[in-house]
């Protein structure tokens, strides 16, 4: 009976501190404890961020969405972009993030206004992205039409299905692997005109003895100049083994050979994981008792030459030479002296993407096929 007695007053203090628990009854308060029965003055309230406001821009057939949001007592904002499977957060003070998609669908967006980690005012939205059949957005820096002083004398936007009459393709291996031990085959079904855009596909492709098939253009004889700015827009391949290039020989090239010629290297990137695929070389070649070259470089602080467009200038006059990535000037050379009489002459346009060669040496395991050269446009002022 005393273990009866024991156990039925047990059952009563348990039933009668639960019908005492003290705490915060109010359902509005951040503290707000529903199994409170008895409120004991604790409650506090946060005044949340209100007034959120978010604006979404996406630029067509770009997969580029620009959040701008603005909230009334909030710290700081979180945007988070979901793409499949994956997320991506931006923390931003200021509530504008950007980001990125490559597949076109409908993609959620959830932006959230920050009083602190915990307490927040949220939003949910939907960005609807289209990009065009051929999956290339247009993301990327871009160049105006007109320049002070300047004058448009020829560009190609690569509009239409095909190549224009100005451009001839180059076939097969060429001496020595086009001078360089190259491993590709040149054809011209690895070249494609859609939608806007110049496309050179290099692809691991058993045809005419070799394992690589590319494609190689060129202006000579139809399209050549001499002086102006030349801005080419453009969105390179990456790999181990990769080496695309946007160039231009002397039109003397078939009279009196490489390097007499002279050679300018708009771009040039020998392709391989971290420093490669984010560098590009601008340089020039001429005889000058033998081979002379001299080069320059640039480096992007992060990512790859692949993940956007970019444009690849050179500004040229009777006695400098420069070279700009997107606008910035990374390289300069003085072709006033009588060995450099070469770049006084017109010059005809090579684009070209190899694999392999003296430079970048072979694709390796890591290095993935297809890879594509993407070209938008290509300009001549004088």
């Amino acid at each position: 009976m005393k273990i009866i007695s024991r156990l039925i007053f047990l059952v009563i203090v348990i039933s009668f501190s639960q019908s005492c628990k003290k705490g915060c009854t109010d359902p509005t308060a951040a503290n707000y404890n529903p199994d409170a029965k008895k409120d004991n003055g604790s409650c506090y309230y946060v005044n949340l961020p209100t007034n959120l406001m978010v604006e979404l821009t996406n630029a067509p057939n770009s997969g580029l969405v620009e959040v701008e949001a603005s909230a009334s007592n909030e710290n700081y904002f979180t945007i988070c972009f979901f793409d499949g499977n994956d997320s991506t957060i931006v923390t931003s003070t200021t509530g504008e993030a950007s980001y990125h998609y490559s597949d076109s669908g409908s993609h959620n967006i959830r932006v959230r206004a920050h009083l602190d980690h915990q307490n927040y005012t949220e939003w949910l939205g939907v960005a609807e992205i289209n990009i065009n059949s051929s999956g290339i957005s247009n993301v990327g820096y871009t160049t105006p039409l007109t320049y002070s002083n300047y004058t448009l004398v020829w560009q190609d936007e690569f509009n239409g299905s095909s190549l224009s009459s100005d451009w001839i393709y180059e076939i097969g291996t060429g001496s020595w692997g086009w001078g360089n031990n190259e491993l590709q085959y040149y054809r011209q079904d690895n070249t494609s005109v859609e939608n806007g855009y110049l496309i050179i596909t290099a692809k691991q492709q058993n045809f005419g003895g070799s394992n690589y098939t590319s494609s190689r253009l060129k202006t000579q004889g139809r399209q050549f100049f001499r002086y102006g700015r030349i801005d080419i827009r453009a969105k390179l391949p990456y790999g181990k083994g990769i080496w695309p290039a946007l160039w231009m020989l002397g039109e003397s090239y078939s009279s009196i050979g490489w390097p007499s010629c002279g050679e300018i290297d708009i771009m040039e990137m020998i392709g391989g994981n971290g420093y490669n695929d984010r560098t590009v070389h601008g340089t020039v070649h001429w005889n000058d008792n033998g081979h002379a070259s001299y080069g320059g470089s640039n480096s992007l602080p992060s990512g790859r030459y692949h993940d956007e467009f970019h444009v690849f200038s050179i500004v040229w006059d009777q006695n400098t030479i420069r070279w700009l990535r997107d606008d910035i000037q990374y390289h300069t050379i003085t072709i006033s002296g009588n060995n450099l009489s070469a770049f006084q002459e017109n010059f005809f346009f090579i684009f070209n993407v190899a694999v392999g060669g003296n430079w970048p040496g072979s694709p390796d395991n890591s290095t993935v096929f297809p890879q594509r050269m993407i070209v938008d446009y290509v300009r001549v002022f004088q």
